[in-house]
């Protein structure tokens, strides 16, 4: 253990070396490991990455994330040189939805507005009028003529949450986040039972029949707000259990337990490091993003900030 902390400090020392001399930024996901959230500059939800990516002086952009949030950065922040440390750490539901499938739904759904959500590759954002996060997706759907057809892509999760609140009758996509989809209303019912009186708080990634058991639904940042804000002690997380650490660091007085411990993302848990060393030492892997899919995905992003 003294080991493995005296290494986890020298790495974190080499790393903040190399991102001066590289006039570098680190943004983090709030579902990387603890000691990757630590050495970053930022860690945040998609929201606030994006905001930070499209606003940093940074000459490069260091993204401890999955795939299409460092495709993100790039978009917003063209000129940039942006690095993903670990290449592979893609997202499942990202995968769920191809340009192609998307254009042929717009063929067949005529006047449809394209609503995608931000955990989608460049190709499909492309084909989207608007981006939007789990944070903001409410405003952006009620910013939509309510006389227009919309598809939202492509969390159908997600989307029924976004119909619910807003009332629209939106035509979803068949994905999911295999790690929230898999949290079942069985398991909250026995989390209550091992933790009485602790508030319960979701993502709206999950089922419907999860998010009817909760106190609370919200984004990984909106769960920070809440549980810095609301008078409770103890807190149920539903959500990858990556959010405990910032949850925890922010409110050291108040207790966060697991929804169930099934809930972890694999790819967000395969940047270490020394893969953030790497990366700074080679500048690579390095994430491009063709001009023409480019600046046709930047319209949706841009428009989606402009909302938040």
């Amino acid at each position: 253990m003294r080991e493995e902390t005296a290494k986890i400090a020298e790495l974190s020392r080499e790393i903040r070396e190399l991102k001066e001399k590289r006039r570098a930024v680190i943004l983090a996901h709030f579902y990387q490991r603890p000691e990757v959230q630590d050495v970053a500059d930022f860690v945040g939800d998609s929201l606030q990455l994006a905001q930070q990516a499209a606003g940093t002086d940074a000459d490069v952009i260091v993204f401890c994330g999955v795939y299409f949030m460092a495709e993100s950065a790039k978009i917003l922040s063209p000129d940039k040189i942006v690095v993903l440390p670990e290449e592979e750490a893609g997202c499942p539901l990202a995968d769920m939805a191809t340009a192609a499938a998307v254009r042929a739904k717009k063929a067949e759904v005529s006047g449809c507005l394209v609503v995608t959500y931000v955990n989608s590759s460049a190709e499909v954002k492309a084909e989207s009028d608007v981006c939007c996060t789990s944070s903001n997706a409410v405003k952006v759907i009620s910013s939509l003529p309510k006389e227009k057809p919309v598809l939202f892509v492509p969390d159908r999760n997600l989307g029924l949450y976004l119909a619910r609140k807003t009332g629209r009758n939106l035509i979803l996509w068949d994905g999911y986040c295999h790690v929230h989809d898999s949290l079942t209303a069985g398991e909250i019912e026995a989390a209550r039972t091992r933790h009485p009186g602790a508030v319960v708080m979701v993502h709206p990634e999950c089922r419907p029949e999860v998010i009817r058991l909760a106190d609370h639904v919200a984004s990984t940042g909106g769960m920070l707000k809440y549980a810095k804000e609301a008078p409770f002690s103890a807190f149920i997380v539903g959500t990858e259990q990556g959010m405990l650490y910032p949850l925890q660091k922010a409110c050291p007085d108040k207790s966060f337990y697991p929804a169930a411990p099934h809930m972890v993302c694999p790819n967000m848990k395969l940047t270490t490091l020394e893969k953030v060393k790497w990366a700074l030492e080679d500048l690579a892997p390095r994430i491009e993003v063709a001009p023409e899919i480019r600046d046709r995905a930047r319209k949706a992003l841009t428009r989606m900030l402009e909302l938040a």
